[in-house]
């Protein structure tokens, strides 16, 4: 029995001892993936620091709704270059800074009793580090939550929380860093303390993307408040968006093609000049005129405002065919379409490039309203005819990428425009689209309804702002958000996606999503980022867009949020 009781007494002390060891073990095993994290995390602050990218931050406040849950009732828009190497700086490309508010006080402060909040762009620019300065073990607490997928990226998932006594400006919240590297991808939480004297933290959602081999940076960050309040007892609600971009910026443009530059063999160089001729007059008219254009279109890229040359465009080249071969009218030269990056809702023309933005691109719900934004266009180029000559002389057009908004404009007078609509509305009387007119004006009627809520989404910065038809208004049909199939604009972020590193766009080509309430259209709204996060791969991936008779889908049911959607997370221990 004595032998028994020893030999039971002997099994408890091992297996305690085996669970003790055990426990020991994991712990020190998390203790080691966190020094990793941390310490892939101090370098990864450093290589964001060798970057300068765009970064345009757009935000919604927002009033409760009783049928809607919420509604915009005022926006604000910022758009500017990051210089990461002076610290959290936002050169603004805009005409002016909104204000001058010191970084310790957040993102949203208060100039001084007798004036209301505003957002300072800093702020929001901060929200892409953790914790610039101490993020490690001796600063935060880790628990280690679980892992799990975001997209094709598996995950381990830590909560993170600040150690009392260890300074303000440290980060409370959840972070997702890779399993292959331990590269923090995602973190979403708060910076502590939440309120600070003159000013507010507030609650973010920042995503890191992978550009090139190894090298994660971020791409958007999503903020929201749902009731804050501020020194005044009033209430704090809004939504925004920032994203950045622009990253690969010193080889945009023809670099490429000089590093790709081949010499012929001396026998193959001939001389032709004595077969060439000097063109007429009216030859050098048009390639001045040309050559002028290129300018403008090259600087645009260059500085990271427009997108290089890619399937989107083919995509509006194509309704831009549609119209033009059905109306009967032959535009030399040929008209070529562009993306402008920004979220503002423009398009203009430039000689014979239509340039539309992404943000516009975002919201169209069908492909009858992208031609009416098309046509308007196309009938400026036929009838004014907008001249190019200024732009060709190059210094009018090399100038600093801070300056371009304040020194370039290619908005049209309101005659120019008038005769721009009557012959857009011939075009598209004459189009395919002629019996999908209403949805236009659909479009058109819920963009009129927003004019007040949305001044800073709806004014353009370089273009003309959406032009209100009225003949396409008067024939759309009354706008009833509880009429769930009647799609009358997406939110933004429904159509195009964009490659941060090499500024190229594509259409977001997903499921539609059956709608289960009016709370779900959200016209020209802000909605949060959930990209499906994978590895860079030098092995594009195929696209339908690519196909130059690609269309943008009907838009029945809701499309949505930029980029794609992630997909359900699938955590595995």
């Amino acid at each position: 029995m004595r032998a028994w009781k020893k030999a039971f007494l002997l099994a408890a002390i091992v297996a305690s001892f085996s669970a003790w060891a055990g426990a020991q073990q994991a712990t020190s095993s998390v203790d080691q993936v966190v020094d990793r994290i941390t310490a892939r995390e101090q370098k990864e602050v450093q290589v964001i620091r060798q970057y300068s990218p765009l970064i345009e931050t757009y935000i919604q406040d927002m009033r409760p709704d009783k049928e809607l849950g919420s509604t915009p009732s005022k926006d604000h828009y910022f758009l500017g270059l990051a210089d990461f190497k002076k610290g959290v700086v936002d050169h603004s490309l805009l005409d002016k800074k909104v204000t001058k508010g010191k970084m310790a006080a957040g993102p949203l402060t208060h100039l001084s009793d007798f004036v209301s909040s505003q957002y300072v762009p800093e702020g929001f620019l901060e929200m892409v580090f953790v914790d610039a300065n101490g993020f490690d073990r001796a600063h935060y607490h880790f628990d280690y939550v679980r892992k799990e997928f975001l997209g094709e990226v598996r995950c381990l998932v830590f909560d993170v929380t600040p150690l009392p006594k260890t300074g303000k400006g440290r980060f409370k919240g959840r972070v997702w860093a890779t399993e292959q590297d331990y590269t923090i991808v995602r973190f979403n939480g708060v910076y502590t303390p939440i309120a600070t004297l003159g000013g507010f933290n507030l609650h973010f959602d920042s995503w890191r993307t992978n550009m090139q081999a190894g090298l994660w940076l971020p791409t958007y960050v999503y903020s929201q408040e749902s009731n804050l309040k501020d020194v005044f007892g009033g209430s704090v609600r809004f939504k925004s968006q920032t994203r950045l971009w622009g990253y690969n910026l010193r080889n945009a443009g023809r670099e490429s093609e000089f590093s790709e530059m081949t010499v012929e063999a001396p026998g193959a160089i001939q001389d032709q000049a004595a077969a060439s001729q000097d063109p007429s007059p009216v030859e050098a008219e048009r390639q001045w005129q040309h050559e002028a254009e290129d300018n403008v279109v090259e600087r645009l890229q260059r500085s990271g405002l427009m997108a290089p040359s890619g399937p989107v465009d083919k995509v509006l080249a194509t309704v831009v065919n549609n119209i033009e071969y059905t109306s009967n009218v032959e535009i030399q030269p040929e008209i070529r379409c562009r993306v402008l990056l920004t979220s503002t809702l423009e398009s203009f023309s430039i000689g014979h490039t239509i340039v539309i933005s992404r943000g516009l691109l975002d919201v169209l719900p069908d492909e009858a309203s992208l031609a009416a934004m098309l046509a308007q266009e196309m009938g400026e180029i036929i009838v004014t005819k907008p001249s190019t000559d200024q732009w060709g002389f190059n210094d009018l057009t090399n100038i600093p990428t801070t300056e371009i908004m304040a020194r370039l404009s290619f908005r049209d007078n309101a005659h120019d425009a008038d005769l721009a609509n009557q012959k857009a509305l011939e075009l598209l009387k004459a189009s395919p689209y002629k019996d999908k007119l209403a949805n236009a004006g659909l479009f058109l009627k819920q963009l009129d309804a927003e004019q007040k809520a949305l001044p800073a989404l709806i004014n353009p910065k370089l273009g003309n702002r959406v032009y209100l038809a009225q003949q396409l208004v008067g024939s759309a049909p009354q706008i009833q958000m509880a009429k769930l199939d009647q799609i009358s604009a997406l939110p933004l972020g429904g159509r195009i996606r964009m490659d941060a590193w090499s500024d190229k766009v594509d259409m977001v080509k997903n499921k539609p999503v059956a709608l289960i309430s009016e709370r779900e259209k959200m016209p020209f709204e802000v909605t949060p980022f959930l990209p499906y996060l994978t590895y860079y791969s030098n092995t594009p991936a195929s696209s339908q867009a690519d196909k130059s008779d690609a269309k943008p889908a009907e838009a029945t049911t809701q499309q949505p949020a930029d980029p794609q959607p992630q997909a359900q997370p699938q955590p595995q221990d």
